[in-house]
């Protein structure tokens, strides 16, 4: 069995606003906070508001991320983590079926 090559995959979506809403404030809950600046071994974390869908490995996507989020991924002042499905699912959101977030980090 082969591997398949992807050439082009379609990353684009839109958030219904009472999902983004609950998906904001899932994300900023100073509970998951916490939890994500423990793992990060950061003083705290801060939502920046960012969404992306993760992208096949390729050529043009190496990390798996749309191009214009590997900014984020190279920079020690952020950190890149996958939404919890039961985030998702508390949003009612199905597709995409992943997200990832952009955060803020703040070592001292």
């Amino acid at each position: 069995m082969g591997l398949k090559i992807i050439q082009s995959y379609d990353n684009s979506f839109v958030l219904e606003p009472n999902a983004k809403a609950a998906l904001f404030g899932l994300l900023t809950g100073e509970n998951f906070l916490q939890q994500v600046a423990v793992q990060l071994q950061c003083s705290r974390i801060e939502f920046a508001e960012l969404l992306f869908v993760p992208v096949p490995y390729s050529s043009d996507t190496p990390k798996g991320m749309p191009a214009e989020f590997e900014k984020y991924h190279e920079s020690i002042d952020f950190a890149i983590v996958n939404v919890p499905p039961n985030f998702m699912f508390q949003a009612k959101i199905f597709k995409p079926s992943r997200l990832c977030a952009v955060y803020r980090v703040f070592k001292s």
